[in-house]
């Protein structure tokens, strides 16, 4: 099942081309829970037979992020907490949902946005807290442009130097998640004791 469905994001990359990954990495940042991993590792596998550019596939893939990002943000921005909350479950977004994205945004302030882009689970909504607290657009931008690079980049990699392996894929992606979030712990940490020191 997972195969063909590898496959068919193959195919369909290897037809519309980096086009295809605009419009997938926007649907991966929207609403939708549509995960990242299943678009650009094979599109890093395409780069490896040399079907494909690396960076075009980066370009394409931060264009569409960031679509799907701001989608998100401006969504929140406008309708505002009470109405996500009436019908936010019509776009995958329940009110239990609603409440982690704003303990986490809380907790961490505006670097989450920048540490959400690199969480499974909530790197797809981390917009929303964003929006309803009306966060600068340059901050907002400039830290998911670069969580979302980084993400994608591993993502890409992964792709590139592993191709169709499935097994392995499934277990560095395991380890760098694991990794990941024991990094953005410890970097978080470090913020939050600067950021009162400071105070």
């Amino acid at each position: 099942m997972i195969k063909e469905i590898a496959q068919t994001i193959v195919d369909l990359i290897f037809d519309w081309g980096y086009l295809g990954i605009f419009l997938l990495m926007a649907i991966e940042s929207s609403f939708v829970p549509f995960p990242s991993e299943i678009v650009l590792i094979p599109a890093g596998y395409l780069a490896s037979e040399g079907d494909m550019s690396i960076s075009m596939i980066m370009l394409s893939s931060l264009a569409g992020s960031m679509l799907g990002a701001l989608t998100n943000y401006y969504l929140a921005f406008t309708l505002g907490r009470k109405i996500l909350q009436k019908y936010g479950k019509y776009f995958f977004i329940k009110e239990s949902v609603l409440d982690k994205m704003d303990t986490f945004f809380a907790k961490h302030g505006h670097i989450s946005t920048f540490i959400g882009r690199l969480i499974p689970g909530v790197r797809q909504l981390i917009s929303v807290p964003a929006g309803l607290a009306r966060m600068n657009i340059l901050v907002f931008s400039t830290y998911t442009a670069l969580g979302a690079s980084i993400w994608a980049l591993i993502l890409v990699m992964l792709g590139y130097f592993i191709g169709e392996n499935q097994e392995l894929i499934d277990a560095y992606l395991r380890q760098i998640t694991i990794a990941i979030v024991i990094v953005l712990f410890l970097f978080a940490s470090l913020y939050a004791y600067y950021h009162k020191r400071k105070v």
